[in-house]
């Protein structure tokens, strides 16, 4: 049984709706969808149940998702050594200031070069970098989730400024600490709490 023009229009409305970015992709769905529906309606099943079950079948975790695995694909090698890049840099960053740390309780030269190197590339490089991350994982997801990924990293990283500027006694520390403590208490508490409850009613 051919699909009409109205239940091809329906299938065209819901996948419009799913907010996919790729166009190709978009196309792709559309087609597979008509296809399948078509093949499931001539086995006598209804137009709704034909859609879900091929909805069902292709993107069981819905379509956003099915894109996000594409785009890995797509992408998969820039991805991988970015986040290679990311966590190297992290590495780096936990090894100097570790090694910072010790020395200067052992009170070896160059121990505050190697602290504020290794806090500036996890504060500035990595933190950031792992928040992007985080926020390509939720660009589907809602505004909140988001926002709260958003306003956690700048927070941190002014708090961390400011413990940074505290321990090497320049101006300005209590300055970035109220700063930071506000975006936190004021942005990024808010969010937090109002996405663990909606998902406590999921």
């Amino acid at each position: 049984m051919k699909l009409t023009i109205e239940q091809e229009e329906k299938i065209k409305i819901f996948v419009d709706k799913q907010g996919l970015k790729l166009p190709a992709l978009r196309d792709d769905i559309l087609d597979h969808l008509c296809c399948v529906v078509e093949s499931e309606l001539k086995a006598g099943k209804t137009f709704e149940q034909s859609l879900q079950d091929a909805i069902s079948e292709l993107a069981p975790n819905g379509l956003i998702d099915l894109e996000r695995k594409t785009f890995f694909l797509l992408n998969s090698k820039r991805i991988i050594m970015m986040k290679k890049l990311m966590y190297f840099i992290g590495f780096i960053g936990a090894l100097t200031l570790t090694t910072g740390i010790t020395f200067k309780i052992l009170w070896y030269p160059g121990a505050n070069k190697l602290f504020i190197t290794g806090f500036l590339l996890l504060l500035l490089v990595f933190v950031p970098m792992l928040a992007f991350d985080r926020y390509k994982v939720a660009i589907a997801k809602t505004l909140s989730e988001r926002l709260k990924i958003i306003l956690g990293c700048v927070s941190g990283v002014i708090i961390g400024m400011s413990g940074l500027f505290k321990l090497m006694h320049w101006m300005g520390a209590e300055v970035l600490l109220l700063a930071g403590a506000f975006i936190f208490a004021i942005g990024y508490l808010p969010f937090l709490f109002f996405t663990m409850y909606k998902r406590s009613f999921a």
